[in-house]
């Protein structure tokens, strides 16, 4: 699993992440509801949507805005129906792209999907093409440092079912697997820390180096695609050196 957390971190450390807030509100606000959908309202009786929550913390996401999409979701709301597609394709080099989408209009994602793609110098995959690459974990992420007591962080982890910790001088990097991530990231919480990211993701079993224009094309196409409202989660087994994702967004 090393180095899956480049790509969070850069982003979380040029402040992408506040300057996208709004979207990021937006997307989590329909996982929310998608959850809320499926499972109903009580977040003790539906894992998915205690996920949700947890991610929708994790950014700030106000209470209001919580609140709002679930009661849409459960119905009190108006009637909300999304589609959930994955995509599957390539990256430059033939780095492997997962696309997690939930549309209320398929057509109109499959185009911008594909053009993202074309765009991106990337091209789409058939169903289960690249699907092999990837094996979904349960993910806690930790970019804030400052009195972070790292030692204690990682006690609490390995005590409730962490499988790996990544670890460097400006972030942390909990792995889970499904079943033990609702109950991993309850004791983290509870123990006082607070997550920058906390979410159940896509891991890809290997990874293919970048650099150079090859490099560019990659980090091009993902911001393409994560730009996409209808796109949730983009999961890629890209290997980006610090320097070359530095020189990037200098």
């Amino acid at each position: 699993m090393a180095g899956h957390s480049k790509w969070a971190n850069i982003k979380h450390k040029k402040g992408a992440a506040d300057q996208k807030r709004a979207k990021v509100f937006t997307k989590i606000a329909k996982e929310v509801t998608v959850a809320a959908r499926l499972g109903g309202g009580d977040i003790d009786a539906n894992p998915r949507l205690r996920r949700a929550i947890a991610s929708a913390r994790a950014v700030s996401m106000p209470k209001d805005n919580i609140d709002r999409a679930i009661k849409k979701g459960t119905g009190e709301m108006g009637d909300v129906d999304f589609e959930e597609i994955t995509f599957e394709g390539y990256g430059a080099g033939g780095v492997a792209v997962m696309v997690d989408c939930l549309t209320d209009n398929r057509n109109r994602t499959v185009s911008e999907v594909r053009f993202a793609f074309k765009k991106g110098n990337g091209s789409m995959g058939e169903n289960g093409s690249v699907a092999w690459v990837f094996e979904t974990k349960g993910v806690i992420g930790f970019n804030e440092m400052d009195g972070l007591d790292v030692e204690k962080l990682q006690e609490i982890a390995i005590l409730n079912g962490a499988e790996d910790i990544e670890e460097d001088s400006d972030s942390v990097t909990i792995y889970s697997s499904t079943e033990d991530f609702d109950a991993l990231s309850t004791a983290i919480e509870e123990a006082g820390f607070q997550p920058q990211r906390s979410e159940v993701s896509k891991i890809p079993s290997n990874t293919v180096e970048c650099s150079g224009e090859m490099a560019d094309d990659v980090i091009k196409l993902i911001n393409l695609l994560e730009d996409l409202d209808d796109v949730q989660n983009v999961s890629a087994n890209f290997d980006i050196s610090d320097e070359e994702l530095e020189r990037i967004y200098s």
